[in-house]
């Protein structure tokens, strides 16, 4: 097999012209939502999008089935607020998908201003196959003739179809499957296809520096297929410009890359994230799509090499998941514990750079006409309860997860850590002293029309205020 690293002939060779879509955006923090289908409920929305904008995100990965759309009211009111959606149909390859099956979803969401959908997930997993499947020396060919159907409906709905992440190395090595599917894409004429296919990477930090493998295959020559030296590759968050060069080799044209589950410090399922490690790492990133110079987390003598434009998005892993779900260790907001600290840096940090987002879109049910010239109504809290905590340098406080069960179990609210989050609730309740968090703060909540009340951080407090309720 030819080398697959040996794909790069330098520099001069790159063009800067893009495929149409999608559009270059300012905006490059994106989201994982639930990694189901089951959350797109009105309820949903008004508690995930005010979040959604307290962290800055500019996109969101949604689940689709193959059957079922996602609701045309959630699209709407995300791309009314300006975050652009991601539907990622993550389909069996035990079977083949009929894309006349899916042309009703793709022209749904195309006309409620989705543009970019991915078909399947890891082909190149053993585990992603039948048995049978696997063992076939074609299994590029076969994977591509599943796939190419389903691109070119979405292509010819106005969408911008997406090649599917690859594991990173993978069971079928992952630059060589990537190659090989865009040679044979080109031996099959598929020209208006490439020129508007997308690419996406899982961009797992792992273990390693997140400039590990920066520059690619030029800088690293030396790379080799399954090497378990320490010679930088593309497994680690730099994947991006490793499956860049393959696509410039191939084609001779720039193509927009999705990075999803970037920062990860292993696939998911593999462990629990290190929440101060998570942290560093997450705000780095939310810092380099920001096309700001962060250093190595860690090291803050190496600053971090910035991100090419062709890279779209920097999807993070996961806004949230059922707490029934082994997945619930890597959400930024579960569903029965504090949030992860990196939701809290964010959200600061985001609010140091630019004003308070605007409040959630009310939707249809809740607008009414209004005679001509007459402003409308105060916008109604999209949360109805938020419990807001103090943040520390080392985490979460040991007596803040003690104190919170009776407080969840009663009341149910929305926990966090953001006075900006807390405004856009109709009633906020404060587990802090006034140092960690000062009444000056408090005011500036009753004046959005926050009913707020304050418990001091003791038991007899949380005691007397629940037996009050």
């Amino acid at each position: 097999m030819q080398n697959p690293y040996k794909m790069w002939n330098g520099p001069g060779d790159m063009t800067n012209t893009l495929p149409p879509l999608p559009p270059k955006r300012s905006n490059r923090i994106g989201f994982h939502y639930f990694p189901d289908t089951l959350h797109y409920r009105e309820s949903d929305l008004h508690t995930w999008l005010p979040r959604l904008q307290s962290l800055g995100a500019g996109w969101i990965v949604l689940q689709s089935q193959g059957s079922h759309a996602i609701p045309e009211a959630f699209i709407t009111a995300l791309t009314a607020a300006g975050i652009e959606p991601i539907v990622h149909f993550p389909l069996s390859l035990h079977e083949k998908t009929d894309p006349t099956d899916l042309s009703p979803l793709l022209t749904a969401y195309a006309r409620w201003g989705v543009r970019t959908v991915i078909f399947y997930d890891r082909p190149n997993t053993r585990a992603s196959w039948p048995a049978a499947a696997w063992a076939q020396g074609d299994l590029v060919e076969t994977f591509l003739d599943r796939f190419i159907p389903l691109a070119e409906q979405a292509q010819s709905c106005g969408l911008t179809p997406v090649f599917p992440p690859l594991t990173p190395g993978g069971d079928y090595w992952d630059l060589a499957f990537l190659r090989l599917s865009l040679e044979s894409l080109q031996r099959r004429q598929r020209k208006a296809l490439l020129s508007a296919l997308a690419l996406s990477a899982y961009a797992w930090a792992g273990n390693r520096p997140l400039n590990w493998g920066a520059g690619g295959p030029e800088r690293w020559p030396q790379a080799h297929a399954y090497a378990s030296s320490k010679t930088p590759d593309q497994r680690g968050f730099r994947i991006f410009d490793w499956y860049l060069a393959v696509h410039q080799a191939v084609t001779e044209k720039a193509a927009p890359i999705f990075l999803l589950q970037a920062g990860l410090s292993a696939a998911p399922t593999d462990g629990e994230p290190a929440a101060a490690q998570h942290t560093r790492i997450h705000l780095a990133l939310a810092r380099l799509a920001a096309r700001e110079t962060p250093t190595e987390p860690g090291d803050s003598q190496t600053p971090l090499e910035p991100l090419p434009d062709e890279v779209a998005a920097c999807c993070f892993w996961l806004l949230s998941a059922d707490a029934a779900s082994p997945l619930d260790a890597y959400a930024w907001f579960p569903q029965n514990r504090p949030a992860l600290p990196a939701a809290a840096a964010l959200q600061t940090w985001q609010s140091r750079r630019q004003p308070a987002p605007a409040p959630a879109p009310r939707s249809q049910s809740q607008r009414k006409d209004l005679p001509e010239g007459e402003a409308p109504p105060p916008m109604q809290h999209p949360i109805q309860h938020y419990l807001l905590l103090p943040t520390y340098e080392w985490g979460v406080a040991d007596w803040q997860l003690n104190a919170l069960q009776p407080l969840i179990k009663k009341f149910r609210p929305t926990v966090g850590f953001s006075l900006a989050e807390a405004a856009l609730a109709a009633r906020v309740t404060v587990l802090s002293d006034p140092q960690s968090i000062p009444e000056e703060a408090l005011d500036r909540l009753r004046q959005t029309g926050s009913r707020v009340d304050r418990i001091a951080p003791d038991g007899t407090s949380i005691a007397t205020f629940l037996a009050e309720r």
